[in-house]
C-alpha cells in the first residue's frame, strides 16, 4: 500500500504535513507514503496527470486553475490543514490600530512567488472599497528583494510568509501591521489528488488522512517549540528560536485546522478572490472539493499520535 505524495514548496506553513511524515503518522496508519521534494513553483500537479506522482499537497488555487486550463481535469481536495491565509504585512514603522484601507497610501510589495497571497488580499481591499490598481505597488520582486527594500526605506510595508516576517520582526527591522489569517477561515492548503486515482487507491487514501487527522490532534496539544524539534529536519539551516518563534504566531493565529474537512465558506472566501482577481471563473464546492475521506477519519475519532 504506497502512495507517492508531492510537496509543493518548501514552506513553513505547511507543517502539518512535515509534521505527519517525521511522527511516522502514516506508516503508524499501515500506508507507505514515498515523499517527493518541491519540483518548483507552480510544477506540483504535473505529476498527477503524467502519473509519477498519486497526490500532492498545495492550495485550492492549483485546482482552479487546473480547472480552468485542462477539459481532463478531475482533480479534487480532499485533506485540508491550512486553514487561513499563513501570509502577513509587515511594515517599516508601527502601525497600531491598522486598517486595510491605510494601504491606499502605502509604497506596498506584495509576492510574485506565487498569486495567491496577493489574490486574496486584492479581495480585501476591493471589500473595503479600494481600487486594488490604485495602490503604489511592486509586484514583481521576490520576497528575499522586498526584505531588502523595506529595511533600506524604500518601502512601508511588505507581504511575507514565515519566517521571513519573524526575521524582520526579530530585527526590528518590521512591525506587524496584518496578518490575512484574522479575515476568517480561507482555504489555504489541502490534499489533492485525481478522482480516478482517489477512487483506485481510497484505501491507501483513507490511511492517508486518518494519518494527518492524528497529526492535527497532535499538533493542537503541543507548544510550538514541539513542532519546531518535530520539523527542524525540513529546514535545517533555520535557527530553532526563530523557527519556534515564527510556528508559534502561526499556532496562535489558528491558520491550522484541527480536523481534514474542508469547510465550504472557506474553499467559497478563497475563490472570491480567485475570481475578483481575474485568475479563474472558479471551480464549485461540489466540483473541486471530495470531504468524504476526510468526514470518515472524523467519525472514526482515531487516537492523537503518542
Amino acid at each position: 500500500m504506497t502512495i507517492i505524495l508531492q510537496e509543493s514548496l518548501r514552506g513553513l506553513f505547511y507543517a502539518p504535513y512535515y509534521a505527519a511524515l517525521a511522527l511516522g503518522a502514516y506508516e503508524k496508519e499501515g500506508v507507505e507514503v514515498r515523499f517527493a521534494a518541491a519540483p518548483g513553483f507552480g510544477n506540483a500537479p504535473g505529476g498527477l496527470f503524467d502519473g509519477s506522482t498519486d497526490a500532492a499537497w498545495g492550495g485550492p488555487m492549483r485546482v482552479n486553475q487546473l480547472y480552468e486550463e485542462r477539459a481532463d481535469c478531475d482533480v479534487v481536495c480532499f485533506g485540508e490543514a491550512v486553514t487561513r491565509d499563513p501570509f502577513l504585512l509587515v511594515g517599516r514603522e508601527k502601525r497600531p490600530g491598522f486598517t486595510i484601507a491605510d494601504l491606499a497610501k502605502a509604497r506596498i510589495a506584495t509576492v510574485s512567488e506565487v498569486p495567491t497571497p496577493w489574490l486574496c488580499l486584492q479581495h480585501d481591499l476591493r471589500l473595503a472599497g479600494i481600487d486594488p490598481a490604485s495602490l503604489d505597488r511592486v509586484a514583481d520582486r521576490s520576497m528575499a528583494d522586498n526584505m531588502a527594500a523595506l529595511r533600506a526605506g524604500a518601502l512601508d510595508v511588505v507581504q511575507l510568509f514565515e519566517p521571513l516576517a519573524e526575521e524582520l520582526i526579530a530585527e526590528g527591522c518590521g512591525h506587524l501591521w496584518y496578518a490575512a489569517a484574522s479575515r476568517g477561515p480561507c482555504s489555504y492548503t489541502t490534499f489533492y489528488a485525481r478522482r480516478r486515482v482517489l477512487a483506485a487507491k481510497r484505501a491507501e487514501f483513507r490511511l492517508l488522512v486518518r494519518g494527518l487527522y492524528r497529526t492535527q490532534k497532535w499538533l493542537d496539544a503541543q507548544p510550538a517549540q514541539a513542532l519546531a524539534e518535530t520539523v527542524q529536519r525540513y529546514f535545517p539551516a533555520m535557527p530553532q528560536a526563530r523557527l519556534t518563534a515564527a510556528l508559534g504566531r502561526y499556532k496562535a493565529l489558528g491558520i491550522w485546522g484541527r480536523n481534514p474537512i474542508l469547510p465550504r465558506d472557506g474553499y467559497e472566501r478563497l475563490k472570491d478572490g480567485l475570481v475578483s482577481g481575474g485568475f479563474a471563473k472558479g471551480a464549485a464546492y461540489e466540483v473541486a472539493v471530495d470531504n468524504s475521506l476526510a468526514e470518515e477519519a472524523v467519525r472514526d475519532d482515531p487516537a492523537s499520535l503518542g
